[in-house]
């Protein structure tokens, strides 16, 4: 990828580079150098990517931020009853600190669009970072229930605004790569996820058993994710420039009017989509060793298959986005992965014990759902004020719709004895998410429905 010349006629219109590599101008924007299916128009040409050494850079930013996107998360859950007796917490306060993550995603992420087009996506990004690291030292000190919340929202909210910009990112910088990077870093994502599940137990029993350095050790994993963005900051007022999506050169009409997202059917079924898996991964997570304990696996054994379940989207997270983006219509992935979902659903229903590893394998392939769900946001708008707007609505829309389905599947299991119509909701749960994901999948952009 070339770099960016050194000097530009500020009288000539600025020079822009399509995704397959043609060059325009931006009196002629539109350049139509691959075909496109029905109902989507010629790609807009994307911002010059900038210098190698800025690839590189972003490469290794986009892979620690990606590692450090749910550590806070699965390692207070795996200290969960540690933190609950060492800050006096009942068991309804712990159970109502499980849901504070996709709130917190909801209310913060929304805030994403607003200050990328102020500060431009690598500085909030950068932001993001340093508010996780903060957060996560604070933590560790917190001698009650609130200063312990207030230091994980914080956590959290740094969390939240990278979520949404990763698409955004990717667009930005890699704007013919979208599923390599999108694979790479949803790969990340999902190995920051397992290892913290898996190591944050054995660790903290390596540091003397105290929870507070189980959970605080992890800053430094957020303190590397700072670095690499550090030097991108000087791309804070080229980006602010144009909007905060580094689209330079746009045509005034799409920078002046980026597409309301909210009149976009499309929009809705990708956010409904978003999180309808969100919901069957956070009862995954926050259900699967339980069920499977209940059925007579030993403890440490159903811990391994959570693992299992969790590792299986390292490699497919990889792979899903590179596939997805060779394709003009995403649904039938959406179907494929809801299937394994709902044969895992299925076995867990009839036999929990007898098929356990087949289960935890079939329930990873399906949180695969998540990558897909990300890469279809950077290929349902054209340009990059659209992926971040598209972005920041799916994911908010998508969080709230995922808060309420952990606390209902927990009052299932109280009030009917067993896991039988708890697991009957989450194997049903995937027939509406293959419906709607399928057509958020279709060969179309937001900005065709704005």
């Amino acid at each position: 990828m070339p770099d960016e010349p050194k000097t530009l006629d500020p009288a000539a219109p600025p020079a822009l580079t399509t995704p397959t590599g043609t060059t325009v101008t931006a009196a002629d924007p539109i350049a139509p150098a691959r075909p496109h299916g029905r109902g989507t128009p010629p790609v807009l040409p994307a911002a010059a990517p900038g210098p190698r050494w800025a690839l590189a850079l972003v490469t290794v930013g986009l892979v620690l931020a990606a590692l450090n996107l749910r550590p806070a998360i699965t390692s207070f859950g795996a200290l969960l009853q540690d933190v609950s007796d060492g800050l006096h917490m009942s068991g309804s306060v712990a159970g109502v600190l499980t849901s504070v993550p996709p709130l917190c995603f909801a209310v913060f992420g929304i805030t994403a669009p607003r200050l990328a087009r102020r500060f431009g996506p690598a500085a909030v990004v950068c932001a993001g970072m340093a508010a996780i690291f903060t957060g996560l030292v604070l933590r560790p000190f917190a001698t009650g229930t609130a200063g312990f919340l207030a230091a994980s929202a914080l956590a959290l909210m740094g969390i939240a605004v990278s979520n949404v910009l990763m698409p955004v990112i990717v667009k930005r910088y890699f704007p013919d790569r979208v599923g390599s990077m999108t694979g790479l870093y949803s790969m990340a994502l999902a190995l920051g996820t397992s290892v913290a599940a898996a190591a944050t137990v054995p660790m903290t029993d390596a540091l003397g058993g105290d929870w507070r350095l189980g959970l605080g050790v992890w800053a430094a994993l957020a303190a590397l994710a700072v670095l690499p963005w550090m030097p991108l900051l000087r791309d804070r007022a080229r980006d602010g420039a144009a909007g905060g999506t580094g689209e330079r050169g746009a045509a005034p009409a799409e920078a002046a009017a980026p597409p309301r997202v909210a009149r976009s059917r499309t929009a809705w079924a990708l956010g409904c989509f978003f999180g309808l898996q969100a919901t069957g991964a956070y009862i995954t997570m926050g259900w699967m060793p339980q069920i499977f304990r209940d059925a007579g696996v030993p403890a440490s054994t159903a811990g391994v298959l959570l693992a299992v379940t969790m590792v299986m989207g390292v490699p497919l997270a990889f792979v899903i986005p590179r596939l997805a983006t060779r394709m003009r219509n995403q649904g039938p992935i959406v179907v494929a992965l809801g299937l394994c979902g709902l044969a895992g659903y299925t076995g867990l229903f009839f036999a929990p014990a007898a098929g356990a590893w087949v289960w935890a394998v079939l329930l990873g392939v399906s949180n695969c759902s998540f990558p897909l769900a990300l890469t279809m946001i950077g290929m349902r708008s054209r340009t990059g004020a659209g992926v971040v707007r598209l972005s920041a609505f799916a994911q908010s829309v998508g969080y709230l719709i995922s808060i309420p389905g952990p606390l209902l599947v927990g009052v299932l299991y109280q009030h009917s004895g067993g896991w039988g119509l708890p697991i009957a909701l989450m194997g049903g749960l995937m027939v509406p998410q293959m419906i709607i994901g399928s057509l958020a999948g279709r060969d179309r952009t937001v900005e065709d429905e704005c």
